[in-house]
Order: structure tokens, then sequence, then C-alpha cells
């Protein structure tokens, strides 16, 4: 048995599970999703994961109902990407959402299955939001410019007889000199970059109106104003980076990869049915996780604190209103769809452990000892109409006292579509 478990974020997490009985490979998978190779047969074998959950359901114990592929529904992950990012606070958190492993040889996959692009894309816009918000860096840059009448810097002889002596404009010489400023080569490389993420985007249904984008790009656009978008081809391949500069340096080794993807050429973002990806997975519980704190946010505002720590204990969302106080808690488990939670009672007793916390309860403002203190779950369903978190009172669990639970509906796919 081999298995592939997820290094980035926390290191216990099993991706894939690998067991071979004689000529047979079984396969089994948790809440990650992605596409890797095959242990053991790297550079010929990999295996796909979608994001997909039942529809059917026991009743009374949370267990699957149906085997039926027909039950199965794929879930829209970068509708919940993106409805999450509307969050400011989200985006902080993105980088523990996925792994890619760059040094693995890359796995040919259809455009519609690269849920790693936007991701990358999302990592390098926030890096220039920051880099934006310090200001551009400013450098020599070398300037080609054919001038009346005058000569400054270096005299490029050979341009100056080609477009000027060869043509009777006997006052004119193209020269070369250096000037300061933020039309750099690295600000051009960036410059460059986002010119094609916005191509790309609107290679996607939905995409390039999504909020995020629009934000993020009204804010970095102004600043690079004065920026070409012109870059030589092996100016990219071999800039080398400035250690002082650190957020460059990342936002240029992404810019790089974005670009390199699609052979540096703008027109491939709409030409390329299947695209060369490096193998990758993303935490779908994690990703569960941001979209729900997205919700929470959206109706609740400050009243709702995210990762709460103390002395070891983490918990997901801390609901403060006056003397209203709950313990929230995501988790990426459809099975809370049953009424007796077979199985799932470990999940409750944490959320429980993290309401007698004392030091969780002195940061709610809680002095009443034997006040015991409201307890949520919010779990996936499908078959919900709940697409927001606005009643946190909605199910109550009936083995526990003062333990609720919220089903929300996730986006999904619509099958007989080929957009995302």
């Amino acid at each position: 048995m081999v298995d592939i478990r997820f290094k980035k974020g926390r290191g216990d997490g099993f991706c894939a599970i690998f067991k071979s009985d004689e000529e047979k490979l079984s396969i089994s998978s948790t809440y990650y999703i992605g596409a890797d190779w095959i242990p053991g047969f790297e550079g010929n074998h990999w295996v796909y994961v979608e994001s997909k959950l039942n529809t059917k359901y026991v009743d009374n114990t949370g267990e699957e109902a149906s085997t039926d592929p027909k039950d199965l529904v794929q879930i829209n992950v970068l509708s919940m990407l993106f409805q999450a990012l509307k969050e400011p606070e989200v985006r902080d958190h993105t980088q523990e959402l996925f792994e890619i492993k760059f040094a693995s040889p890359w796995i040919p996959l259809e455009k519609s299955k690269d849920l790693i692009s936007p991701l990358i894309m999302i990592q390098f816009l926030n890096l220039v939001k920051r880099i934006v918000r310090k200001g551009l860096k400013k450098s020599y840059y070398k300037v080609q410019e054919n001038m009346y009448s005058r000569v400054k810097g270096k005299v490029l002889v050979s341009q100056t007889i080609k477009q000027n002596l060869d043509k009777n404009k006997n006052l004119h010489t193209v020269c070369q000199f250096e000037m300061f400023g933020v039309d750099g080569i690295e600000n051009r490389i960036l410059k460059k970059t986002l010119v094609f993420i916005k191509r790309y985007m609107a290679t996607y249904k939905g995409l390039g109106t999504d909020s995020f984008f629009q934000e993020t790009f009204n804010y970095i656009q102004p600043a690079f104003q004065e920026v070409s978008e012109e870059v030589n081809l092996n100016d990219i391949k071999h800039i080398k980076f400035n250690s002082f500069y650190k957020d460059y340096e990342k936002a240029l080794e992404l810019a790089k990869m974005i670009l390199q993807r699609y052979g540096y050429n703008l027109n491939n973002v709409q030409n390329q049915d299947t695209i060369l990806t490096p193998p990758f997975w993303i935490d779908m519980s994690k990703l569960f996780e941001l979209f729900v704190l997205g919700k929470l946010k959206e109706e609740y505002g400050n009243k709702i604190a995210y990762h709460e720590r103390t002395y070891g204990n983490e918990v997901d969302f801390l609901y403060v209103d006056s003397t209203d106080v709950k313990i929230i808690d995501a988790k990426y488990k459809p099975q809370y769809i049953g009424k007796t939670h077979t199985g799932l009672h470990n999940d409750i007793r944490q959320v429980s452990g993290y309401a007698r916390s004392k030091s969780i309860r002195k940061k709610a403002g809680v002095t009443d000892s034997a006040r015991l203190l409201d307890c949520v779950i919010v779990f996936p369903d499908l078959n919900s109409e709940n697409k927001d978190v606005k009643n946190l009172s909605q199910l109550e669990v009936e083995q526990y006292e003062k333990v609720w639970k919220v089903g929300i509906c996730l986006p999904q796919i619509d099958q007989n579509s080929n957009s995302v």
C-alpha cells in the first residue's frame, strides 16, 4: 500500500491511497481533489480526483444511500473559491488551500479540469496588490528613441542607417540611453502577466466579472499606467531576482510560471483545449471552511472571529453579539444530513470542548462558569435551499444540549455544460 499525502498545511492528510492486489490497483481518496502521478508509475500513469458529492443519504444514519453515478454531483470549486474571496479576510488564507508539485513531470489535463491556474493567479494578484500598496520599484532601464536634431547616450549606427539615412531622414538619429523610473523590466513582466490574466479570465464563464478580480484590477491597474507590456522573451527567461525585494521575487516567479504554461503566447490562452499542469492537490475541507467564512462575514460582519487560538485549541469561528455567543465549526461532511450522526460524535465533542475552554470563554466575555454555550456545525447539503447562514439555530442535534447544525448548498457544475 502506498499513499500520497498533503504536505502543505497539515502533514497527516491522505490525498489518495493506492492498494495493489496481484494485477489490480484500487484507489481510494478523501477530501482532497487534484491530479498526480500514481506512485511507481511517474511519467506514465496519473490519477485525477474530481470534486463530487453524493446527493442520496439515509436519513437515520447519514450514510450514502446510492452508488449510482447519476446521484453524484460535481462541485464548482472555482465558484466556491470566488464567492469566498469576496471577503478580504479570506484572501490571506489561500496559500493553505493547495499544494503544487512543480518539480514533478507535468500532466496533460483538459482546460476545464485545470483548477490550479486560477489559484496561482490569485496568489500573483495578491502579491502585486501588496507591491502596489508599497509602491512600484524604480530602476534604470534602457530606452531606444529616434531623435530629431540631437543625440543622447549611445548612437545605434545600423538602426540609424536603416530607419533614417536610407529614407533621407538625415536629421534623425536612433539613440539608446538609460532612464530612471517604474518602466523597468520587472514591472514590464508584471504588466504583461496582468494583461495575460485578463485574457485568461475572459475564457471562463462568469470569471471575468467576478468581484475579486474586478476590485483587484481596479486597485492595481492605475499604478501600471506608465509601464509598458513589451517584454523580450529572453528577458523573462533569464531575469535575475534582487533578494532585497522579496515580494517582487515571489511575484516574478509566479509570472514566469503563468506565462511559461502557455508558451509566453497570449493567443494560446484561447486556442488550447489541453494544458500541461504540475501535479496539484486542493484541500476541499479547507476550501469549505473559507467558503463558510465568507458567508458568515457577509451576514454577521465583525461579530465573527476566525481561527481563535488558545493553548493548542483552534476554533473555526467564534460568534459574539453582546451576550449571544456561539462556537461554530465547518465540517465538509454531508453525513450530517442524517439524524443520529453515527460516527460523527467526535466532531460534536470537539466543538463542545471548545465551548468549555476558559480562554475562549474569556475572549467571548462569558463570566458565568455554569453557562453552556451554543455550538453550531455547518456542513454541505446539496439538497438544501440554504445558500447562506442566516439562521444559526436551524436544526437541533437531538442527542446533545444546545448543539445545532446548518446545511448549506454548494455551487454545482451543470453536467450538460462545458463551462466552468
